[in-house]
């Protein structure tokens, strides 16, 4: 009996651990995983028919003592659906302030988990609002690019039954081969993880593991370290000068990467790559825009666009994943991109979207990245997107969301009518003769400097940030602080933008940033009080 439960419990690590790696349910990094999609293909609890019900709640608001730094506080967590340790199975986010701050919060139970304060080599100076200065990028969790997110099950997890079946000799069980490619090395050749990447203390999981976080400090320091009780997993690591703007930190197959912008700290903006085995450090300097930082394609391909001035302007650029060097370009001409691209597949290829300033998108095939598949028309915005979301409904249309400010574009109409001061959009991918197009959906209603929309089984979870947004230099981030409003909170269904549920006047202060996290049955906000609400089904203890 000893021996069964032995055996027993080893199989379920080995599922879990699983799980975390691939990251099923969880928020990895910025809009959620590689392909910046913001996008939780399946929740056994969010959906639009729960959502129309009594149910889905505020749940509890966290306040983490953080110093505000221009306009920024705190990120959106980075989340673990499940972690086992000594008190059992508990739900964790990551949270990162903009003060060299780490926070850990049990998000079941709304209560701290640890706390640290990252030791820096340089004082963080006074900051601008361009260059606020502190921590820039949130909280990540390795993730890969190998694998396209996908609608179905979760796998095993909190609300979802896990599989036992056996897979072909030498694969592997069925449900780690469900999680990501096992390919067999030819003969001879060392197996996986006997030579290579070193693994975690104790012979524990490879460096990339799923037991680790990632946070950037604002010396430029990169720090590993365990998730479970804070420790350093090893001695931060030299990536960048200190005192840049760095957003989009992202770790994908043992390789760091990130973008920095505004030439803050004297660093020359641009994509940098950190190698995590050999500690060398690759750069390719350009105008890179969005808030995201590069999205990946299947292949480990990144893809960034790039605004005015500096090398390759005004472009979509897909970049080797280990040189940096160019392996493509898409040229927009007058037309300078805003957002980070967002990836998906599509019929069988493998597409990409992103916005420029004017308000235009633009559908690229990988495969081809010489000419747009399609472009929409410009249209009058106050402030650009930064990043887009797109996801995919059970009957295969792709849909592809943008966060608008001013006046809506021909073909839409805000829910309610009247003027808008900005909405999420929502464009539909459409095929006619071969040729793909994107089409008028549907409008939100009315919201203020919405954040990036985030999609949980098919429904849209809207942020009307309620911020101030100025690019007026005469308007000091004291004024812009002072005329805020609350943000709400709506969530509406991703096929007809109605709304279902909103967070009413819970939110007391603002948001600032990307859009927020969730999955498991709950959605994550930061506001720029230092406080993180939480939203969603309660959970039976």
């Amino acid at each position: 009996m000893k021996r069964i439960i032995q055996i027993i419990f080893c199989s379920l690590i080995c599922v879990i651990t699983a799980q975390a790696q691939r990251g099923a349910g969880d928020w990895m990094t910025e809009n959620g995983d590689a392909q910046r999609t913001a996008w939780i293909k399946a929740d056994a609890k969010i959906n639009k028919d729960s959502l129309a019900k009594p149910g889905f709640q505020f749940l509890w608001k966290m306040r983490l003592n953080n110093p505000p730094r221009e306009m920024n506080n705190l990120t959106s967590p980075a989340t673990l659906e499940r972690l086992i340790g000594y008190r059992g199975f508990r739900m964790l986010g990551f949270v990162a302030g903009s003060g060299d701050l780490l926070f850990t919060i049990d998000t079941d139970l709304g209560r701290k988990e640890w706390e640290k304060q990252l030791k820096t080599s340089v004082a963080a100076g006074a900051g601008t609002p361009a260059c606020p200065g502190g921590m820039t990028t949130g909280v990540v969790r390795p993730t890969t690019a190998a694998i396209f997110p996908v609608a179905g099950p979760s796998g095993p997890g909190r609300y979802t039954p896990a599989k036992s079946t056996v897979g072909e000799p030498g694969a592997g069980a069925t449900t780690l081969m469900a999680v990501r490619p096992n390919p067999q090395p030819p003969p001879g050749a060392p197996r996986p993880n006997q030579a290579g990447r070193p693994g975690g203390p104790g012979g524990g999981p490879p460096r990339g593991g799923p037991t680790l976080i990632y946070a950037l400090a604002s010396d430029g320091m990169l720090h590993a370290i365990h998730l479970s009780n804070g420790a350093d997993f090893q001695p931060p690591v030299k990536f960048l000068p200190p005192g840049a703007n760095a957003n989009g930190l992202i770790v994908v197959d043992d390789v760091a990467y990130v973008v920095t912008e505004q030439g803050c700290g004297g660093v020359a903006n641009g994509l940098w790559a950190l190698d995590l085995e050999t500690k060398q450090v690759s750069n390719w300097k350009a105008n890179v825009a969005g808030s995201a930082g590069p999205a990946f394609g299947p292949d480990g391909t990144l893809y960034v666009s790039t605004g005015s001035g500096g090398k390759v302007p005004n472009s979509i650029v897909a970049l080797d994943p280990k040189t940096l060097h160019m392996k493509g370009s898409y040229s927009a001409k007058e037309r300078e991109f805003s957002s980070t691209p967002v990836v998906f597949e599509y019929k069988g290829k493998t597409l990409l979207a992103a916005a420029a300033k004017d308000g235009s998108l633009h559908l690229l095939d990988t495969e081809n990245l010489s000419a747009a598949l399609f472009t929409t028309a410009a249209s009058a915005v106050e402030v650009a997107p930064g990043t887009l979301a797109s996801w995919q409904d059970a009957g295969g249309t792709r849909w592809i969301l943008a966060a608008h400010t001013g006046e809506l574009p021909t073909g839409f109409t805000a829910a309610g009518g009247g003027s808008n001061k900005g909405a999420i959009l929502a464009w539909k991918m459409v095929e006619a003769n071969g040729r793909f197009t994107l089409q008028p959906g549907w409008a939100s209603r009315n919201l203020v400097a919405p954040l990036t929309p985030t999609i949980i089984n098919g429904v849209v979870f809207a942020t009307s940030s309620g911020e101030l947004r100025s690019y007026d230099g005469k308007v000091t981030t004291a004024g812009r602080v002072a005329r805020s409003g609350r943000a709400i909170i709506y969530a509406l269904d991703g096929a007809t933008g109605k709304e279902l549920w909103n967070s009413g006047a819970t939110i007391t202060s603002f948001a600032s940033g990307g859009a927020l996290s969730g999955g498991v049955g709950q959605i994550y906000l930061t506001t720029y009080d230092g406080a993180v609400y939480a939203f969603g089904f309660p959970i039976e203890h």
